[in-house]
């Protein structure tokens, strides 16, 4: 290391050891755009029920919130970051570059993603090779060869579907949403596909691009990271679907209604018990450099680890979130207890 990075190493150092709480009196959170809405309702809960300011949340996508995550310890960086999906081992190493050496897991709920559309058309019923080979780059043809995806309309994939054009709103790559999408809905199909399967033993790297490319020619829609802008254009255009969480679907299940997916509905019990074949955990990680110098940390991990927040009857289901079971919610508020105790 340079005398001017172990210099600017040791200078940031000492400011945090100095208290990053003399400089910023208010938690800082990024992430995911599907925990955003359980990690707002339990800031405003903490918020109104403890002398600590209100967190302050930004909807970043999972992606965008590791980025700013892991840039670094001190004042200027993030606390705690929201995610769809679990932290990958490069934004592990990336952290660590950074000085961001210990981060706490914790696992807060699961979710499904919904294929959903305007109450004012038709339910779909889709399986996950259907979806693939409506939404994929480059799909099969009649001879097995990779080609360009052909399909313009649903009825194009299956005659069963309907007869009308493929158009589907959903998050960017940024987005923990759309890699799970990608990996339980697009490669749940792909496999189906022995040719495609047999890639991963021989080409891992091929079979991955392959399953997870979403086609770019105007049938997905890059929607950005503001799911209620989805439902905003799926009520203005009843023939267009959209990807996104099931809290979403639950939130505005007055105006659009969620697809059956491999013949199971989007509701709270299929993806409870995992029978709902497009489900995944959520979590977020704290930076535990940060705990102890940023004031109400602890106390809203406490908060958001209470069984009235997370538990069976807690606030957050109705807000969409699914629960945990209690042996699960007892492990991770452990682990959050943990940081309050050094460790």
């Amino acid at each position: 290391m340079s005398i001017k990075k172990t210099l600017a190493v040791a200078a940031l150092a000492s400011v945090l050891a100095a208290g990053a709480a003399e400089a910023r009196d208010q938690i800082r959170i990024v992430g995911s755009s599907t925990v955003y809405p359980f990690a707002t309702s339990v800031a405003e809960t903490f918020g109104k029920s403890t002398s600590f300011k209100t967190p302050v949340i930004e909807s970043t996508g999972s992606g965008g919130g590791f980025k700013l995550f892991c840039a670094g310890v001190g004042e200027e960086h993030p606390d705690i970051t929201n995610a769809s999906r679990a932290v990958k081992q490069s934004e592990i190493e990336r952290c660590a570059k950074n000085g961001v050496e210990k981060i706490t897991e914790v696992k807060v709920g699961y979710d499904g993603i919904v294929l959903a559309n305007s109450k004012q058309g038709k339910p779909l019923e889709i399986t996950r090779k259907q979806i693939f080979l409506a939404l994929a780059k480059d799909v099969p043809n009649a001879e097995g060869k990779l080609v360009p995806n052909p399909n313009q309309k649903w009825s194009d994939v299956d005659p069963s579907l309907p007869d009308i054009k493929i158009e589907v709103l959903g998050p960017p790559p940024t987005s923990g949403t759309r890699d799970a999408f990608a990996e339980l809905a697009l490669e749940g199909g792909c496999k189906q596909f022995d040719d495609i399967k047999a890639m991963k033993k021989t080409d891992k790297k091929k079979y991955k691009a392959v399953c997870h490319s979403v086609r770019e020619d105007g049938a997905y829609i890059d929607a950005g990271e503001n799911d209620n802008l989805i439902i905003q254009k799926l009520n203005a255009n009843p023939d267009a679907f959209g990807v996104f969480g099931f809290s979403f679907l639950d939130q505005n299940s007055d105006s659009v209604q969620g697809s059956l997916i491999d013949g199971k509905a989007p509701e709270f019990e299929a993806i409870a018990d995992g029978s709902y074949p497009v489900s995944r955990p959520l979590f977020f990680y704290v930076k535990n450099a940060h705990v102890g110098q940023v004031p109400g940390i602890l106390e809203y991990l406490a908060e958001f680890t209470a069984d009235k927040a997370w538990g069976d009857e807690g606030y957050l289901t109705d807000k969409g979130l699914i629960p945990m079971p209690a042996e699960e919610r007892a492990k991770y508020k452990a682990a959050v207890e943990a940081l309050g105790a050094g460790s």
